[in-house]
């Protein structure tokens, strides 16, 4: 009896001290932990999202890419996926599954004497414990603090709770955080559209997400993805006939995300300054945000291809500049030389943002075509027609391209890495060329200011330089409109002549003669308004200028806003001063929509993450506007506070005049549109700045084309020739089955038959006559005297009207 009593006795010692280490352990451990009630207050970095006018993504602000959802709005299964891969005892232990636990000791045991790496048994509980609280460190010490702070995570939060925290916090790979995230990046769907398939390829994600790559790694990603599906039916959560038909869906998980985005970058990039100066850096990045902005899908994407194609014909019109690069043919006549080959095309593409264009490798030239390798190692064709454009480049700004090439090897020699675009049935190529020059295009809605497109370049990733926004540019004859207005405005009318003739200002002593002179450099003797805005002549809006006073067209275009920098010197009517296309833009949109004050307006809206709101562009006051229901009443109306910048009769007049100009003038490549559109070339000395600003009723658009150092575009190349076309062209594709829309006529607007040329009223016989727009008072035959510069403004003429050398508007 005496060993019993020792035996019994020994155990009571022995479990005395296995409470006290016990005990001691849970003291030493956890007089230290982490704070695990602060999981209650948990608020996540969330991205901001970028959304367009209809509510599509355009874009995301984050550090991490995460979308906050909680428990009850994630699918089941989707959960189930994850309990399946993770922890299937997650809803029945207490924080710790004891079971995996010894199965992973007797596994270690045997690591250990192997030298690999220990595995884990942690559950969904210790990973919240784990990502939350503890670092990343692998030690038995975190092991039993994470294990400890389960046991207290358990008592506090509920399961749903904690599974929430889990599924909103994991990393995924691809930069996603979060189950919600991670669900729009590999699959472009919402939670509640995921397949069995999709949902089990997300749960396989947490264990290595670079491991399990959709593409890099796809056939490791397959089966890990089917290994769950068969864990989901071994779970009880699918049947063998759900089980068979996920397992026989492909692993779809591709680059989903960029099939949803417009190119709206150029935009994004510019309201993320005013977002950050409004709200903060931290607030933008990981707040949250919900931005609605004021970007149209359809217009944006016809913004960015019109201005691109644009450019890319004018840059053809310049010439071949050669290849990208060059690789001595020895080097990849191997195997292994054209694996080295691929990869150089690989890391090429990979700075590509204007897609399908390629880098490829020109491997041999015959008579009709040379032939191509592609990153991919598929070969193509590049025929003799693909690159007949290619003339070589001139050398210098007055000298002349080469020849129309001939043959292939005019352009293209073996082992030149050239860019390419696929034709038909993707064997054929055409050669291509990223183009020099660069421009902007900016499209508005005229009555409110809301931006509907914007494009800054020809490539965000090549350069991130706003030219819609940040550039300022002189505008050239594109600034003449405000002259005329102000003319008009003084008592001139479309129908008043003005003198075409030769113009000479002493400009003082040691500065020579100031003769601006016309793109033709004709003189057309007395010319009516009109006659001088749609021809766009240098010498009559000089003289115009003259007569009503540079501070009177100063203050014009400070009206307008585009009054910056503007020196009171005659040049200055010519567009010597410099804009930014969004403002020119503005400033056209203040004509058509009848002279009532705008501004640019980026965004609509802006909500917090909890989807109240914390900025409106428009705020103006509506009680009407808050029913619960229709009841067949009107809509409300919203009073009209916009400032009156110039009278409605004299903005219709410009409207009607630049109507001329694409009818008759400079701008009539844009007549081939079909509609009725109006606005004004401008060409700077020299050719360095072209521009077209016009507008339809309902929708104005401003395009700028020139080098970002400026040099001269072309001998013969202008306004009319560089960015009309890009203006039609986007014209042609905003307008497309919309019906045409007149002008709309203020009730004050009387209109007469006038003779175009003399501006005098209609005669019998007379041909080319218009409809020409009067205010109440003035006619066609009211006035006679033709203006020959005499200086009639507020003060003296050598103050505010000296010549002052220097560009200005040309055609």
């Amino acid at each position: 009896m005496r060993w019993l009593t020792l035996a019994i006795s020994g155990l009571i010692v022995a479990a005395i001290a296995g409470v006290a280490v016990l005990l001691y352990g849970l003291f030493y451990f956890g007089q230290d932990l982490p704070d695990y009630r602060q999981l209650a207050d948990y608020e996540p970095p969330v991205m901001s999202r970028i959304h367009a006018g209809d509510g599509s993504l355009i874009g995301v602000y984050a550090r991490q890419k995460r979308i906050f959802v909680p428990r009850e709005a994630i699918p089941d299964r989707v959960v189930n996926a994850f309990l399946s891969a993770e922890d299937k005892t997650f809803y029945d232990h207490p924080g710790l599954d004891f079971t995996g636990l010894a199965r992973a000791v007797l596994v270690n045991v045997r690591n250990k004497m192997s030298g690999r790496r220990p595995v884990g048994a942690s559950t969904i509980t210790q990973q919240v414990a784990k990502n939350f609280l503890l670092s990343g460190e692998v030690s038995y010490t975190r092991k039993i603090k994470e294990a400890l702070l389960s046991f207290r995570i358990e008592r506090a939060f509920t399961k749903d709770q904690i599974i929430e925290l889990y599924l909103n916090e994991i990393y995924m790979g691809r930069s996603a955080y979060g189950v919600a995230a991670a669900s729009m990046i590999y699959f472009n769907k919402a939670l509640d559209e995921l397949t069995i398939a999709d949902a089990a390829y997300l749960a396989a994600l947490p264990k290595a997400p670079n491991n399990y790559h959709p593409v890099r790694n796809h056939d490791r990603a397959l089966a890990r993805r089917n290994w769950v599906i068969g864990q989901l039916e071994e779970n009880g959560y699918i049947t063998e006939e759900e089980k068979a038909e996920a397992i026989a869906q492909p692993l779809n998980a591709g680059t989903g995300e960029a099939v949803r985005l417009v190119n709206a970058r150029y935009f994004t990039s510019a309201i993320a300054q005013d977002l950050i100066s409004l709200y903060g850096e931290d607030s933008l990045f990981e707040g949250g945000l919900s931005i609605r902005t004021t970007v149209e899908p359809d217009l944006q994407r016809a913004a960015h291809k019109v201005l691109r194609d644009g450019l890319v014909s004018f840059d053809r019109r310049q010439g071949w500049r050669g290849p990208v690069d060059h690789i001595d043919p020895a080097q990849f006549a191997t195997e292994e030389g054209q694996d080295d080959a691929r990869a150089q095309l690989i890391d090429l593409d990979a700075d590509l943002d204007f897609k399908p264009w390629y880098h490829a490798l020109v491997t041999s030239v015959t008579d009709d075509a040379a032939l191509i390798l592609l990153a991919t190692g598929q070969g193509g064709k590049l025929p003799l027609s693909g690159m007949e454009w290619a003339r070589a480049a001139a050398k210098s700004e007055k000298g002349s391209k080469g020849p129309t090439p001939k043959k292939p090897r005019d352009v293209v020699k073996v082992g030149d890495i050239v860019l390419v675009e696929p034709q038909g049935d993707g064997q054929s190529y055409v050669l291509r060329q990223e183009p020099e020059v660069n421009g902007g295009l900016v499209a508005m809605d005229p009555h409110t200011g809301r931006v509907l497109a914007l494009v800054g370049g020809f490539s965000y990733a090549r350069s991130r330089f706003n030219r819609a926004i940040q550039a300022e540019r002189q505008p050239g004859s594109a600034f003449k409109p405000f002259v005329y207005a102000a003319g008009l405005d003084v008592g001139f009318t479309p129908s008043s002549l003005v003198l075409d003739a030769p113009f000479v200002m002493d400009q003082g002593p040691g500065k020579p003669m100031w003769k601006p002179a016309n793109y033709s450099n004709k003189f057309y003797g007395p010319s009516t308004l009109r006659l001088g805005i749609e021809k766009s002549r240098n010498l009559m809006t000089v003289r115009l200028a003259q007569y009503i006073g540079m501070e009177s067209v100063i203050a014009y275009a400070k009206h307008f806003g585009i009054g910056k920098g503007m020196q009171k010197v005659l040049a200055s009517s010519l567009g010597s001063h410099e804009v930014t296309l969004i403002d020119m833009t503005n400033a056209y949109a203040m004509l058509v929509n009848g002279g009532k004050r705008i501004h640019p307006v980026l965004i609509d809206r802006v909500q917090d993450r909890w989807g109240g709101t914390v900025f409106k562009s428009d705020d103006r006051a509506c009680t009407s506007c808050q029913a619960d229901e229709w009841m067949g009443t009107p809509p409300p109306r919203l009073p009209d506070e916009r400032e009156r910048v110039i009278s409605s009769g004299t903005a219709y007049q410009m409207v009607s005049m630049l109507e001329g100009v694409v009818q008759r003038g400079t701008g009539v490549r844009v007549k081939t549109v079909g509609k009725p559109l109006a606005g004004k070339t401008g060409t700077t000395n020299e050719s360095r700045d072209a521009w077209f600003v016009g507008f339809s009723p309902d929708l104005a658009v401003g395009v700028y084309v020139g080098y970002d150092n400026p040099r001269s575009l072309g001998r013969r190349e202008t306004g009319s020739s560089a960015a009309a076309p890009i203006f039609r062209d986007f014209m042609k594709a905003a307008l497309k089955g919309k019906p045409a829309t007149p002008f709309r006529i203020p009730p004050d607007i009387r209109l007469v038959r006038v003779n175009v040329k003399t501006g005098k009223g209609a005669l019998p016989g007379d041909r080319n006559v218009i409809l020409e727009a009067f205010k109440p008072g003035t006619g066609p035959d009211t006035e006679a005297s033709v203006v020959d510069g005499t200086y009639r403004g507020g003060s003296s003429g050598s103050s505010g009207n000296s010549g002052l050398s220097g560009t200005g508007g040309l055609y």
